[in-house]
């Protein structure tokens, strides 16, 4: 048994059920790559293990890393932090990427994977649920914001289930739940993507307050909003994907003009 570091964001799952749940909706197949962030004890481990994909698990925690060398011997396990590490490195083929990540950096691990996404199948994932609802959340809803955008933007994503703080040790303060993200999506050719992610962080930047008024705040403020055909008095929660990315293509134009 490891002691949970608070500081790791460290809180092992302890349920069969639900971690079999998981394994279910993971469903490894033979000649896959799946790649588990952040072990831990092994509870999803164990299981992978015995799949016949190509599996490795990316640990930070030394003690953990020891102790799952012991526990499996045959596991292909790496030291390092996942948000630091070259996915090109692990596999040519695409990647299939689990685990029940640290909630505190639940950000950085999507966004690191939507960048790498040439090189990403798909992801399950046990993350936050109030995470959980904004990825999944739609249009003019109160969680509808920048990881909803985005991830709904380059990949479908789907809420499998919630997941109670008892299944846990340490108890975590908050509810849990499990997504699957598919890196599938046909993205348009003609969208400048780091632009039109530059333009949806600063439109949700003051998400209270109009379009106009966001932008104006932002990089974007070197455009004249008032010679834009585009309606600036909606709030960022109001705008649907095609909108940001016309109004992205918009601002890309005037770019290169």
């Amino acid at each position: 048994m490891i002691r949970p570091v608070k500081s790791l964001g460290q809180n092992f799952l302890r349920d069969e059920n639900i971690i079999k749940k998981i394994i279910n909706e993971i469903n490894p197949l033979p000649n896959e790559t799946v790649i588990e962030i952040g072990p831990g004890e092994g509870a999803l481990t164990k299981h992978l293990i015995k799949s016949e994909a190509a599996f490795t698990a990316i640990e930070y925690d030394r003690r953990a890393v020891e102790h799952l060398q012991i526990e499996f011997p045959t596991l292909k396990i790496i030291q390092n932090d996942f948000l630091k590490f070259d996915l090109k490195s692990l596999s040519k083929d695409k990647l299939r990427i689990v685990g029940n990540i640290p909630y505190n950096i639940t950000s950085p691990i999507i966004f690191k994977m939507l960048e790498n996404r040439e090189l990403v199948n798909d992801s399950v994932m046990m993350i936050q649920y109030e995470v959980a609802k904004r990825i999944t959340s739609k249009i003019g809803t109160k969680d509808y914001g920048i990881l909803s955008v985005l991830l709904n933007t380059f990949a479908e994503t789907k809420f499998c289930f919630k997941v109670s703080p008892n299944v846990f040790y340490p108890k975590p303060k908050v509810d849990s739940a499990v997504i699957h993200i598919y890196f599938n999506k046909k993205i348009d050719p003609e969208l400048n993507e780091e632009l039109f992610i530059k333009l949806v962080k600063a439109s949700f930047n003051n998400r209270r307050k109009t379009l106009k008024n966001s932008l104006s705040n932002s990089i974007f403020r070197v455009y004249d909003l008032n010679k834009i055909d585009f309606d600036f008095s909606k709030r960022a929660e109001q705008l649907t994907i095609s909108e940001f990315i016309n109004l992205a293509k918009i601002f890309d134009n005037l770019t290169n003009e």
